[in-house]
């Protein structure tokens, strides 16, 4: 049979309190840190089935929904419901939350099964995204809400804008049609103001324009995706009240 979770706790406790230096917070119990960084694979190969981070996992999988729901929610009081869901799911999805992990050093401290270590399961982010979340579900056991608050504010809010520009452009095409629809009923119409460079290597300004009138410029070195940038900068004049 092979080590319980407090028989862990004995063995990494070096390894377990370097962790928390990494992201400042002590755990009062530090069998719940353990058991986050526990994979199913370690616990299948030492008989102790169902001694895993899975369900400290589906815990912080909801707190991570409702603390970073929260927080954008008071960051962007005037952000439609759709546009926060979206950027939710940006800053909680698999390889956002890898790299979170990946920024804290996570795999380092996992306890995996042989086959997952040999095959670099340390850095794979399906692994290293339920790890993050495992322990932002202990945290909550261990602390509570505010204390999970103070973690996400630390850590997630610096890509929030980023997430937030990168969310904006990839969508802005649909998102200006459903604004100028509901305000108007009228559509954009997007065309060609530029081609320049050569033909592998061309760059298209595109027109976004509404009544006859030029809402938003955007370049890049295909259409769609200088159609997108000038949506979104149609989307920006359409805020700053500029229609």
């Amino acid at each position: 049979m092979g080590l319980g979770i407090d028989s862990l706790v004995r063995r990494n406790k070096e390894e377990l309190s370097r962790f928390e230096k990494i992201i400042e917070y002590r755990f009062t119990d530090l069998r719940l840190l353990q058991r986050a960084l526990v994979h199913s694979s370690y616990a299948f190969e030492r008989g102790r089935a169902g001694q895993d981070n899975q369900t400290l996992e589906f815990l912080g999988d909801a707190v991570l929904d409702l603390v970073v729901g929260n927080l954008l929610y008071k960051k962007y009081p005037k952000m439609r419901e759709g546009e926060l869901t979206r950027l939710r799911s940006a800053l909680v999805n698999e390889s956002h939350l890898a790299e979170m992990a990946r920024n804290v050093s996570l795999g380092d401290f996992l306890s995996l099964g042989k086959g997952e270590d040999a095959s670099n399961g340390r850095n794979k982010s399906s692994i290293l995204s339920c790890g993050y979340e495992a322990v932002i579900g202990a945290v909550f056991e261990d602390g509570g809400y505010e204390t999970v608050r103070e973690l996400v504010e630390k850590y997630f809010v610096p890509a929030i804008e980023e997430k937030k520009e990168d969310m904006l452009v990839a969508d802005a095409k649909s998102r200006l049609q459903e604004v100028l629809q509901e305000r108007y009923n009228e559509a954009p119409q997007y065309r060609v103001e530029a081609e320049e460079g050569p033909s592998h290597q061309k760059i298209f300004t595109i027109a976004a324009d509404f009544r006859g009138d030029v809402l938003g410029l955007g370049q890049a070195g295909s259409k769609k995706e200088a159609e997108q940038r000038a949506a979104a900068a149609a989307l920006k004049k359409l805020q700053d009240g500029s229609l």
